[in-house]
């Protein structure tokens, strides 16, 4: 049976970031907490035909900055979900967060009620660094934070990025030692990215050079190796069992609901994939009587590119039987790729597993590129 999850988002932030291009929105006065947990449970409503009768593996509240909805609204939401979906006791519940002190000071309540696992979005320890960034938190607000969220929480990732403007290696390690001290089970670390349509886009911030950000991310890698991570996702580092499933499941090429402004769906029906996306400014979201905004079929020759460009992000690789199970398709459908992969050194092909080659890492954009 296909695996399925649901993720749920909270378009809005108190200020939004200048490096960020997530569907998220500064509140303009007060947020309509309860107009858009209604919405939200309506658009569940209509999305669960496409569920089935299967239970959900994890739940995954992003943004935006979903910690500035109150714990009440939070319990609200998790009841109705389990009202209409299957939930095992053991499912892994997350809630994003900021550092904030206001966000801080609910992690207790969020726990409470039934939240499992807590992304906390600290970036960097540094002020300077933070400033950098556009982060409305402190350093020490994202010490305090780390040390509130593991007081509650079993399961708590930290969210970290490196080449920030102006940044040096001797920077970037403090941040990562940093967080290594606080012993969270999960970290994230990204390379700070310069997208399209954003204000770092228009006025490009001081940025390490290739080579420099090259030697923060071995630095990151090697680092949190030493101190008993495993490198299992490009930017996603854990201890033994402390995995995030709810992103297992995309990067295996799961299904998943998507319901929230802007959210988008996978799910698999009789053979064909369907890609939903909701609405995504929220005043629209709000307004609309059919949530969808967009649905279509992926065509079957996209079907390998959509496969690889989750999968091949694991440092593990997937199983081949896995190619057909998530497609459809045969894996001999795209064995001459696979095989020149190999053969230019960026892929490691076995029996029971296709996993890229550290240079398949290093390069991974032109390897899944081959694919699509």
């Amino acid at each position: 049976m296909m695996p399925l999850a649901l993720y749920v988002h909270f378009p809005w932030c108190i200020r939004k970031c200048p490096y960020c291009d997530f569907n998220s929105h500064e509140a303009k006065g007060a947020i309509p907490e309860a107009d858009y947990l209604a919405a939200l449970i309506r658009d569940l409503d209509l999305a669960l035909p496409g569920a089935g009768d299967r239970p959900l593996t994890s739940v995954f509240i992003g943004g935006g900055t979903p910690s500035l909805m109150s714990p009440a609204t939070v319990e609200a939401l998790l009841a109705a979900i389990r009202a209409r979906l299957a939930l095992p006791d053991d499912a892994e519940i997350t809630l994003e967060a900021n550092p904030g002190a206001i966000e801080a000071s609910h992690f207790a309540a969020f726990r409470a009620a039934g939240v499992t696992r807590l992304s906390l979005g600290i970036q960097s320890f540094d002020d300077e660094s933070l400033r950098a960034i556009g982060r409305i938190h402190s350093a020490d607000e994202a010490r305090r934070a780390v040390e509130l969220a593991l007081d509650n929480f079993g399961q708590v990732n930290l969210d970290l990025m490196y080449a920030l403007p102006q940044q040096t290696l001797a920077k970037a390690q403090q941040d990562i030692d940093t967080a290594i001290a606080f012993g969270p089970g999960h970290l994230s670390a990204y390379h700070l990215t310069v997208e399209p349509n954003t204000p770092f886009q228009h006025a490009p911030p001081p940025l390490p050079d290739d080579d420099l950000a090259a030697d923060m991310q071995e630095m990151v890698e090697e680092t949190l190796a030493a101190a008993g991570y495993e490198h299992y996702e490009t930017s996603a580092f854990a201890r033994h069992g402390r995995q995030c499933r709810h992103n297992l499941n995309y990067w295996t090429y799961g299904d998943y609901l998507g319901i929230g402004a802007g959210a988008h769906g996978k799910l698999t029906r009789d053979g064909l994939v369907i890609r939903e996306m909701r609405h995504k400014h929220p005043a629209e979201y709000l307004r609309a009587q059919d949530f969808v905004q967009e649905r279509h079929g992926v065509p079957r020759e996209e079907l390998t590119g959509e496969f690889m460009m989750n999968a091949l992000r694991l440092t593990a690789g997937f199983v081949p039987d896995l190619f057909e199970q998530r497609t459809g398709l045969p894996l001999d459908t795209v064995n001459a790729l696979l095989r020149q992969a190999e053969a230019d050194g960026l892929l490691q092909i076995t029996d029971y597993r296709i996993a890229p080659t550290l240079l398949g890492q290093r390069h991974l954009n032109a390897l899944i590129g081959r694919f699509l």
